[in-house]
């Protein structure tokens, strides 16, 4: 009887995941511990490993499907099992290898179909290997040098990393790593999608899905030229879209901007950077606006809240967990900096440079995702003149950091050019007023004009 393996439960509140990506297929010999599946629950995209070793029986969940914590992913024929057999070996028998035979015949007819149609037939379709003795490719079917010609290899690559490999249409088996232990990185995926671009055709099509129809397929890649692309909803794009709608349908958002002179924190940025540069610290300015808005917070609980709906009740949060938007591969999202409060400006900077790589590199733990009591989003280097950010539900704020850049501003009568910025606040309203908010923003701007009177060499390092 083959083992099922089950969607685990992967932390406090998940209640569901979504089938992202496949990283085996039926046939496949896995090893205990291996990866088998790409999995994102809550914004946090995680792999699930093999809990015993064996052969893959089969898929029981397709890639884009969310399926709730207890469902069976796929079953494991085990060593003994009747349904048990070596990759190598070539035999077939009837059920399985006449679903097999059937599913590439399928395809070939939906390839004719396309063809007799006039259709524009994707290039990854037409790459899709048929079905040999085994259900493995067919000798030749990926093409002159475009898959594999021996077992499997075992690739070593973050989420992230597959994520991209699968946008750009790279197949990870045909690459060379050149990170860590043979890693491949992200800059060898971009790398060999360029160079298939340059050749006018791709060396490396990405895996096919081994539960995907091809006129699934069809539809995640755009026919080259076409006039339309359609791209699957799915992963952390699919999550941003939903947390985006729930939180646009939920609370009762307005925005507030005020002007703000950094031109004192651009003086300490500059003379701060080199030490923290000797302590493998990137300091900038949203370290310095992260540690300026701790004590505004205290002083205004109603912004370090949350809105319980079920219970319709305001949730006034005594720690001060501070969420840091950052933009990923796959999107955007916020990792959160624990009890910033106890952080000194170079400890906030280490950990803001810690989650945003971690987040790049498809590495953040749900831990790191999850209890925000307030957020914070910039804009960085692409500047802009303000933003309206949306909460991160069920936040009740969240504030925007936009460029930074020397304008005229008036000084003790004088114009003068000054470092001016604009911070935006969006609030909640079934919450915050409208002076209540005011009233923290411009504490929040007090304090990054006149950094002298808080940060004090114990604040710094």
């Amino acid at each position: 009887m083959p083992y099922e393996v089950r969607l685990p439960d992967i932390g406090e509140g998940i209640a569901e995941g979504e089938i992202v990506r496949w990283l085996v297929k039926p046939g496949d010999a896995v090893r205990e511990d291996q990866p088998l599946v790409e999995v994102m629950t809550d914004k946090a995209s995680v792999e699930i490993p093999s809990p015993r070793t064996g052969v893959i029986a089969a898929l029981l969940a397709e890639e884009g499907q969310v399926v709730p914590v207890g469902s069976a992913l796929l079953a494991i024929a085990l060593p003994g099992d009747p349904g048990h057999a070596a990759p190598s070996d070539d035999r077939d028998s009837g059920t399985a290898g006449a679903a097999r035979a059937a599913k590439a015949q399928a395809a070939e007819e939906e390839t004719t179909r396309w063809n007799n149609e006039g259709g524009a037939i994707p290039e990854v379709a037409t790459r899709i290997p048929s079905a040999g003795p085994g259900g493995a490719p067919a000798a030749g079917a990926w093409g002159p040098g475009a898959g594999p010609t021996g077992p499997p290899r075992r690739v070593q690559a973050t989420p992230a990393v597959r994520q991209l490999a699968m946008q750009l249409g790279v197949t990870l088996e045909t690459l060379a790593g050149t990170g860590p232990g043979g890693s491949i990185t992200a800059s060898d995926v971009r790398q060999a999608a360029s160079a298939a671009q340059t050749s006018g055709s791709r060396a490396a099509a990405p895996r096919p899905g081994p539960t995907a129809a091809p006129a699934a397929r069809a539809e995640a890649v755009a026919a080259p030229g076409g006039p339309e692309e359609r791209l699957p909803l799915r992963g952390l794009r699919r999550k941003i879209a939903e947390h985006m709608r729930r939180s646009i349908e939920t609370a009762a958002h307005f925005t507030f901007v005020a002007e703000c002179d950094m031109t004192e924190v651009s003086g300490r940025l500059a003379a701060l950077k080199p030490r923290a540069a000797s302590d493998g610290v990137r300091l900038t300015y949203l370290a310095f606006v992260l540690k300026a808005l701790i004590d505004p917070l205290r002083r205004y609980p109603l912004l370090n809240a949350s809105l319980d709906d079920e219970r319709q009740e305001i949730v006034l949060k005594r720690y001060y967990y501070i969420g840091v938007a950052t933009h990923t591969p796959e999107g955007l999202t916020v990792p959160v900096i624990r009890d910033a409060d106890r952080l000194s400006l170079f400890g906030i900077a280490r950990e803001i440079q810690r989650l945003s790589e971690a987040a790049r590199t498809g590495r953040l733990r749900l831990e790191e995702i999850q209890g925000g009591t307030f957020s914070v989003t910039s804009t960085g280097a692409k500047g802009g003149v303000l933003a309206t950010p949306i909460l991160h539900h069920p936040q009740v704020a969240i504030l925007g950091l936009h460029e930074i850049k020397k304008r005229p501003a008036v000084v003790e009568e004088r114009i003068v050019a000054r470092d001016l910025c604009n911070l935006s606040l969006s609030l909640d309203h079934r919450v915050v007023d409208g002076a209540v908010g005011a009233d923290f923003l411009y504490d929040v701007v007090h304090r990054l004009e006149h950094p002298d009177s808080w940060l004090t060499g114990g604040e710094i390092e």
